[in-house]
């Protein structure tokens, strides 16, 4: 259990931490692949072989996130067809009672995440975040994903904090280690980030699986 005596900082991530990543997987696993074999005139399967090994590549690196990066390599307009679903874009239960609960308490909050500013700013269309957070702040800002130690030094400069004193959470466990790496001494991961998928090992860390729980405790 956290001993919010011992945290003045919070950092949270977004998607899969306080949005649902259902919008996320099933718009990279299905809905582009479907409008990229429309496109091309071809079947899904054929979409998913072309599309999914390029993506693979790219995973943990900032263009795995890159919008603009995929618009030109696939040669679609992706936040156009991100705001095609967008009505599937949702808070997970819970959460905003916590970052209430948070704002109550005085502490810094800050929301770090690798989603482009274009996936950012039509998720704060959907669901109003922003008042909860004294920053938001995209990975893109800094040239670095949130995996590389380079963000977190470069996230320490920006915003002013003490990794001893600071909690951290996101559903990326590369993430979490990293910010361990970094310092950051509170973690934690997030149980079960896409409401329709499975609930995950954790491994090391401990996890969310209910703010419910973190709020009470503020």
């Amino acid at each position: 259990m956290l001993n919010w005596n011992d945290i003045d900082t919070v950092l949270l991530d977004m998607d899969g931490t306080l949005l649902d990543l259902h919008f996320d997987n099933h718009f990279w696993l299905e809905y582009m692949p479907q409008r990229y074999a429309e496109h091309h005139g071809q079947s899904v399967e054929w979409a998913k072989a072309e599309v999914f090994p390029l993506m693979r590549a790219k995973q943990g690196q900032l263009e795995w996130y890159c919008l603009d990066y995929w618009t030109r390599e696939l040669n679609l307009p992706i936040v156009e067809l991100k705001r095609e679903i967008a009505h599937l874009i949702s808070l997970r239960p819970d959460a905003r009672d916590f970052l209430e609960a948070l704002q109550r308490s005085g502490r810094q909050v800050i929301l770090i995440t690798n989603a482009h500013r274009g996936s950012l700013s039509l998720k704060m269309e959907r669901v109003e975040l922003m008042t909860y957070f004294q920053r938001l702040i995209s990975s893109h800002d800094f040239g670095y994903p949130k995996e590389a130690q380079a963000f977190w030094h470069a996230l320490q400069a920006e915003v002013p904090f003490d990794p001893e004193r600071t909690l951290f959470i996101d559903d990326s466990l590369n993430i979490l280690r990293a910010a361990r790496d970094f310092g950051v001494a509170s973690l934690l991961a997030v149980r079960q980030p896409d409401s329709r998928g499975a609930p995950r090992d954790t491994e090391e860390f401990d996890a969310v699986e209910d703010y419910s729980v973190l709020t009470e405790a503020l």
